[in-house]
C-alpha cells in the first residue's frame, strides 16, 4: 500500500474512532440523565430490567416456535381433511355426492362444506393481495402453503371476516367447494395461557423484589437521616439494622458520633476553664482600676478592659460554637421582631417581612446570634436594613439587605475567614474582631445550610441565609 494512501486511511480511521467515542459519551450522558438517581429505583431497575428482557426473549422464541409448529401441524391436518373430501367428491359421480360429502365432513371433521356454482366474479377470482390480512397473515401463509402442496388447485382464504371461523374456497372446475370451519382447528389459540402464566409469575417476582428491596434500603435511608439530623445538632435515636454491611456502617456512625460528642465536651470544658481564668484576671484589672484615683488614664483603661472582655467573648463564641445546644421549634417572626427592636433601640431603621410557616426547628440561641451578627453588620454600614424570610416546605431562606457601600465580588469570600477585616470594607471596625461573619457562617453550616453574599436590591449588600427545615 502506498504511503499516502496509508496515511489517508489512518486519518479516516481516527475520524471514525473519534465519532464513535463522542457518540458513546453522548449515549452515556443521555442514559445517566434519564435513569433515576435513587438507590431504591436503581436497584429495582437492576433486578426488573434483566427479568423483562429474559421474559421477552423467551416469549418471542417460544411463541414463534410454538405458533409456527403447532399451527403448521393443525393446518396440515385441516388441509389433509379437505383434500380427502375433495377426493371423495370427485370420485363419486352420483348427483347426490355433494350432499353426502357435506354430511360426512360435518359429522366426522366438524367442517361446514357446501358447493356453489363457479362465478368468475366470485371472491375466488380476487387476487390474494386485495384482501386485508393484518394479524392473521401468519395463518394465511401456512394455510396457503399447505393447500398449494396438498391440493394444488385455485383457492381463496378468508381469515379476517370472522374471528372464530375461517373460510376456504377451492375451485373444482364446474363448481366451487366452500369450507367453513372453526379457527381453533387450524390455529394454535391457547398461547394466551402461556402469556398469562408468564406475566403473572413476573408480577409476583417483581412484587417480592420490591418488598425485599424496600426492607434493604430502609436502613440505609435511616442512617442517612440520622447523619443529617446529627449534623444539624438534633437529638437522634438510631439503631443499626439491615444487612451486615449496613449494620457495620451504622455502628461506625455511632462510634463517630460518640467521638465527636466526646471531643466537643472536652473542648467545651477546656474553653469554660480558660474563660473562667481570663474573666477572673479581667475582673481583678477592673477592680484595680476602679480603686485608682480619678485621673486622665482611668477611663481609657476601663474602656480597654471592657473591649478586652467583649473580644474574649467573641473568641470564645467562635471557638465554642453552639453544637451542644438542642434544636427546638422557634417562632421565627417573634425572633426577627426581637432583633428588630434591639436594633431600633440603637437608632437603626429595620423592616421585617415574613411568609410561610412561622415555626422552624433550629438552635434558638445560635440562630439568634447568626441573624444578630448579620443585621448588626448591615446596620453598621447602612442607614436602612430589610429582613425578609421565606419558609417553604424544605428550606428557610432569610435575606438581610442594606443600602450601604457593599463589598466587591472578589472580596465576598474573604470576609468569612476568621480575623479578616478588609481595608476600606464594610466590616472594617476598629473595635471589632473580624469574627462576626465567620461565626454566622459556622452556625448556618451547623444547621446544614450556608450563607451567601450578593448585591442587594437596596444598592448595598445582601446576606442570604438558607438552611433546610
Amino acid at each position: 500500500m502506498p504511503t499516502n494512501q496509508r496515511i489517508s486511511w489512518l486519518k479516516e480511521l481516527k475520524k471514525l474512532l473519534f465519532i464513535i467515542k463522542n457518540t458513546y459519551a453522548w449515549l452515556i450522558a443521555q442514559t445517566a440523565a434519564i435513569l433515576p438517581k435513587g438507590l431504591y429505583a436503581r436497584s429495582l431497575i437492576i433486578i426488573i430490567l434483566p427479568m423483562i428482557i429474559l421474559q421477552a426473549v423467551v416469549a418471542y422464541f417460544f411463541m414463534e416456535r410454538h405458533w409456527r409448529n403447532v399451527t403448521g401441524r393443525l393446518s396440515q391436518a385441516v388441509v389433509g381433511e379437505i383434500g380427502m373430501i375433495i377426493d371423495v367428491y370427485e370420485g363419486d359421480p352420483r348427483p347426490m355426492a355433494g350432499t353426502l360429502v357435506s354430511n360426512i365432513a360435518q359429522e366426522r371433521f366438524g367442517h361446514n362444506v357446501s358447493f356453489i356454482a363457479h362465478d368468475p366474479l366470485s371472491p375466488l377470482s380476487l387476487p390474494q393481495t386485495n384482501r386485508p390480512k393484518m394479524f392473521y397473515n401468519f395463518l394465511d401463509k401456512i394455510l396457503a402453503r399447505e393447500i398449494q402442496r396438498q391440493i394444488k388447485k385455485p383457492y381463496w382464504i378468508d381469515t379476517v371476516t370472522n374471528d372464530n371461523l375461517i373460510e376456504i374456497r377451492i375451485d373444482l372446475g364446474e363448481k366451487v367447494m366452500r369450507i367453513v370451519t372453526r379457527r381453533s382447528l387450524a390455529y394454535a389459540s391457547n398461547a394466551h395461557i402461556f402469556l398469562v402464566w408468564m406475566i403473572g409469575s413476573s408480577l409476583v417476582l417483581i412484587l417480592i423484589a420490591v418488598l425485599f428491596l424496600r426492607n434493604q434500603i430502609r436502613p440505609i435511608v435511616r442512617l442517612s437521616a440520622a447523619a443529617e439530623s446529627f449534623g444539624k445538632g438534633r437529638d437522634i435515636d438510631f439503631r443499626p439494622r439491615g444487612a451486615r454491611e449496613v449494620r457495620q456502617a451504622g455502628r461506625a456512625f455511632i462510634e463517630m458520633k460518640r467521638r465527636i460528642e466526646r471531643a466537643m465536651d472536652q473542648r467545651t470544658a477546656m474553653l469554660n476553664g480558660v474563660s473562667h481564668d481570663l474573666r477572673t484576671i479581667l475582673t481583678r484589672f477592673r477592680l484595680s482600676i476602679e480603686m485608682m484615683e480619678d485621673g486622665p488614664d482611668k477611663d481609657p483603661m476601663l474602656k480597654d478592659v471592657g473591649e478586652m472582655s467583649r473580644m474574649l467573648e467573641a473568641y470564645l463564641a467562635f471557638a465554642r460554637g453552639d453544637a451542644s445546644e438542642a434544636a427546638v421549634e422557634v417562632d421565627l417572626p417573634a425572633l426577627m421582631r426581637e432583633i428588630q427592636q434591639a436594633e431600633e433601640r440603637q437608632g437603626h431603621i429595620v423592616d421585617v417581612h415574613f411568609s410561610g410557616e412561622q415555626t422552624v426547628t433550629v438552635r434558638p440561641d445560635a440562630f439568634r446570634r447568626l441573624l444578630s451578627n448579620l443585621v448588626a453588620n448591615a446596620s453598621r454600614y447602612g442607614t436602612k436594613v430589610i429582613i425578609s424570610a421565606v419558609h417553604d416546605i424544605r428550606w428557610l431562606t432569610v435575606h438581610i439587605d442594606d443600602d450601604g457601600p457593599g463589598i466587591l465580588a472578589h472580596n465576598r469570600m474573604e470576609v468569612f475567614k476568621p480575623f479578616v477585616r478588609l481595608d476600606e470594607a464594610r466590616n472594617q471596625d476598629e473595635s471589632g474582631t473580624g469574627l462576626g461573619l465567620s461565626i454566622a457562617r459556622d452556625i448556618a453550616r451547623s444547621h446544614g445550610g450556608d450563607i451567601k453574599l450578593s448585591e442587594s436590591p437596596q444598592g448595598g449588600l445582601r446576606a442570604s441565609v438558607r438552611v433546610p427545615v
